[in-house]
């Protein structure tokens, strides 16, 4: 019964998120009510239903009939299955909380940049909080403090520098935030572990989207989605992944 509480609850913060997704590039304010893209009509409580309302209506609007994007359940759906796999993971509320909140701003950040090729300076500030929280509650000392920074520093360094280098035209100055944060949270070792998996799984999406014909060699790729990804990677399989560096580097 757990599992389907806390994925119900993801459910409806997904349904959040997608709110801030598609307003906070924007510039939108959060508190107006939602409406259908096609023929702005508002949305009564019944039309937004997490993942519901999409079935029953047959992933249609109710009053133009447009057809709705399936992106919004799909948020709603991988912000359920999230929130049950961290809420195994962590250990105590207060860890619990500002997890849930970090990783919530992860989505924003994933879907909006991956959407929009933005990511919003407010969700940022949520981010780099909710992480710093979550340090100062696993016991961060003055001495720890600086050792974050300087991981922070150095892992911005090589965005910061692809940025400067291309005139923000290769890397978003939002990429370089972003990137600082990470590796304020995670240090030195581990941010740059992030770093390689974002730069790698990038480099992956670029090459098949390129063979696909998706994307030319000169288009833009949103950065953002794979820095979440490197993140994650990090946070969640960090052991793991210092292992099979190991077995790499014994052959």
């Amino acid at each position: 019964m757990i599992i389907i509480f806390l994925f119900i609850m993801g459910l409806a913060i997904g349904s959040f998120l997608n709110v801030l997704i598609d307003r906070l590039p924007k510039e939108e304010g959060i508190n107006g009510r939602s409406h259908c893209d096609y023929c702005k009509k508002t949305l009564v409580w019944y039309d937004l239903v997490p993942v519901v309302s999409f079935i029953t209506l047959h992933g249609k609007c109710r009053y133009c009939r447009k057809k709705l994007s399936f992106f919004y359940p799909f948020v709603e759906l991988v912000t359920g299955a999230i929130f049950v796999w961290v809420v195994y993971w962590t250990n105590g509320v207060i860890n619990l909380v500002f997890t849930l909140t970090m990783v919530s701003s992860l989505l924003v950040i994933f879907f909006a940049d991956a959407k929009y090729h933005i990511i919003p300076d407010s969700i940022q500030v949520v981010f780099f909080l909710s992480g710093l929280f979550l340090l100062i509650v696993r016991g961060l000392t003055p001495g720890m403090l600086v050792d974050h920074l300087i991981g922070a520093i150095v892992v911005m360094f090589p965005i910061l520098f692809l940025f400067l280098l291309t005139s923000g035209k290769g890397m978003g100055f939002g990429d370089v935030k972003f990137v600082f944060s990470i590796g304020f949270f995670l240090g030195l070792l581990n941010g740059l572990i992030a770093l390689y998996i974002a730069f790698v799984t990038g480099a992956l999406f670029g090459i098949i989207a390129i063979i696909s014909k998706r994307k030319q060699l000169k288009s833009r790729i949103a950065f953002g989605p794979f820095l979440v990804l490197g993140f994650m990677s990090a946070l969640f399989f960090i052991n793991k992944i210092k292992y099979l560096i190991t077995i790499f580097y014994r052959f």
